[in-house]
């Protein structure tokens, strides 16, 4: 059964907070290198900074994303882009290749997607993508998850997020069908160049408003100003704010094939990547 994640998005929140996030994508389409009259599947394309740029390329992009919000943005940008959640997909055999930047990780269970993202491509297509690995924002994580506990709240539950070691996801791919050429996880440190409170609320709303009750941005608010002193390391006052916060990020790149396929590609490569979108 499809895992939607509960965090709300907002195109406008995402692109004051997380404009960081498309920079990192452009190496993950140079992985993608579309050549024109390609079609392509961009797979949780936000607000479409990247499917534009693939598009200006001259491959013709679908775009999907699960948050109305985003997809709104990305039809702005003048794209083909559908309220369609990872889990979801219903192509069959029309793409060249299926990219997606910083979204796998919110998409639960991840069998789901793989299988759609295999039935979505041709025959020898290829899966270029970039999301979180194992150990990204752990030390977020590790914040939040004491925070909650001084509540009695247990994180576990509430945490949104698929974050598989390179091995782990290794299988899930080759079990999908695909034939996985090169996948590993890179540390990439990410500083965040504001407080880090908006960054919370941006995509960690799952655990800020866990336990809540009946008065669930208070209680939000109140988890926010408790975690931003921990992760600043300057006592536990809860006014303390974060500026700048550095956050731990691990990327899995990968790369696969899907199916056998006589043609030979230049680059093939999937990066399952990071969004913490």
């Amino acid at each position: 059964m499809a895992e939607l994640s509960k965090q709300h998005w907002s195109a406008e929140r995402y692109a004051a907070t997380a404009h960081f996030v498309p920079a990192f994508g452009a190496p993950v389409v140079e992985l993608l290198d579309p050549q024109p009259g390609e079609r392509i599947l961009d797979l949780g394309c936000g607000d479409g900074v990247l499917t534009e740029k693939i598009a200006r390329l001259g491959a013709t992009v679908v775009a999907v994303d699960a948050a109305p919000d985003m997809v709104a943005a990305a039809k702005a940008r003048g794209l083909d882009a559908r309220v369609v959640p990872g889990q979801s997909l219903a192509f069959e055999g029309e793409f060249d290749a299926v990219f997606s930047n910083a979204a796998l990780h919110w998409m639960r269970p991840q069998e789901a997607v793989l299988d759609g993202v295999r039935r979505a491509l041709k025959p020898g297509g290829r899966f270029v993508a970039e999301m979180g690995g194992h150990g990204d924002i752990a030390s977020v994580i590790v914040a939040l998850t004491a925070v909650l506990a001084r509540r009695g709240i247990a994180a576990g539950p509430l945490n949104p997020f698929y974050f598989p070691t390179a091995e782990a996801h290794r299988a899930k791919l080759e079990q999908a069908g695909f034939t996985v050429e090169e996948i590993a996880i890179l540390p990439r440190p990410t500083v965040l160049t504001s407080d880090i409170e908006p960054w919370l609320d941006a995509f960690c709303e799952a655990f800020l408003r866990g336990g809540a009750g009946t008065r669930p941005r208070h209680g939000a608010a109140r988890h926010r100003r408790a975690v931003a002193p921990g992760l600043a390391g300057r006592g536990r006052a809860l006014e303390r704010r974060l500026r700048p916060a550095a956050v731990s990020r691990q990327i899995a790149r990968v790369a696969v094939r899907s199916g056998n396929s006589a043609t030979q590609r230049r680059r093939c490569a999937l990066a399952p990547g990071s969004r913490a979108r």
